[in-house]
C-alpha cells in the first residue's frame, strides 16, 4: 500500500523552469523527512519511489524461496571477489529511497555510506535483483517505476524475476542512461533457460531452473 504519494512529476535532472525544480526539491524534502519519521510495524518496509513513499510487507513463501536459493547461489559466485550480496539494507539516491530484494555491492559497505549515515549511497551498488511479486501495483512498481529509478541512478544492472510474466521470465537489463532514466539493453529469458549476466562482478552468474523452479 501508498503511505503517502502524490502524482508523478519530472525530477531535477529533466530540464526544468527554476520555479519548477524548487517545487520538485520540495516535494523531495517532504517526502525524505516523512519517511525518516516513519515508525512502520514488524514485517513493514518504507520506500520512496519516485514521487511515492510506498510502504509493503515482507514477501510470500516463493517470494522468500527465490531470494535466498538467489542469495545463496550469488554467495557461492563471488566468493573470490571484493563484491558480496545485501538483503535488507537500504539505497538512497538523492532522497530517493529503495529496499531491493538483493544488492550486489562492496563487501565493506563503509566505502560507499550515503551523507546521513541511513543506508548505502547508490553510486557504490553494482546491481540489483528484485522477484516481482503479485498484485497489480507491486508488480507495477518492480516493472516501471524502479526500473526507470534504478536507471536514473545509474546502477549498471537491474535483474527482475517475475513470476507473472507469461510463464515466468528473467530480465536483464543493462547500461543505464541516467538522463533519460532508462536501460539501453534488455534481456529476456524465459523459465526453462538459463539467464547469464553479461558483466560487472556476477559476470557469468546463471539464473536457471534450480533458482526458479516451483
Amino acid at each position: 500500500m501508498t503511505a503517502l504519494a502524490h502524482e508523478p512529476c519530472p525530477t531535477v535532472d529533466d530540464g526544468l523552469s527554476p520555479a519548477a525544480e524548487t517545487e520538485v526539491r520540495d516535494l523531495d524534502e517532504v517526502l525524505w523527512q516523512a519517511w525518516k519519521a516513519m515508525e512502520l510495524p514488524e514485517g513493514y518496509r518504507a520506500e520512496i519511489v519516485e514521487e511515492f513513499i510506498e510502504v509493503s510487507p515482507t514477501g510470500r513463501r516463493r517470494h522468500g524461496v527465490i531470494i535466498n536459493r538467489l542469495r545463496r547461489a550469488l554467495e557461492a559466485h563471488l566468493a573470490d571477489g571484493d563484491n558480496v550480496a545485501y538483503q535488507d539494507v537500504t539505497i538512497i539516491h538523492r532522497r530517493k529511497v529503495w529496499i531491493p530484494d538483493l544488492f550486489i555491492a562492496p563487501e565493506d559497505l563503509d566505502e560507499i555510506p550515503d551523507e546521513e549515515d541511513l543506508g548505502v549511497d547508490a553510486s557504490g551498488v553494482r546491481a540489483v535483483f528484485e522477484v516481482v511479486s503479485p498484485g497489480h501495483e507491486v508488480r507495477s512498481r518492480d516493472r516501471k517505476r524502479k526500473r526507470r529509478a534504478y536507471a536514473r541512478a545509474g546502477i549498471p544492472l537491474y535483474v527482475l524475476i517475475d513470476d507473472f510474466d507469461g510463464d515466468g521470465t528473467v530480465v536483464i537489463l543493462t547500461a543505464p542512461d541516467p538522463d533519460k532514466a532508462v536501460y539501453a539493453d534488455e534481456h529476456r529469458v524465459p523459465y526453462g533457460t538459463d539467464a547469464v549476466i553479461p558483466d560487472g562482478p556476477a559476470k557469468g552468474f546463471v539464473i536457471g531452473e534450480t533458482i526458479v523452479k516451483p
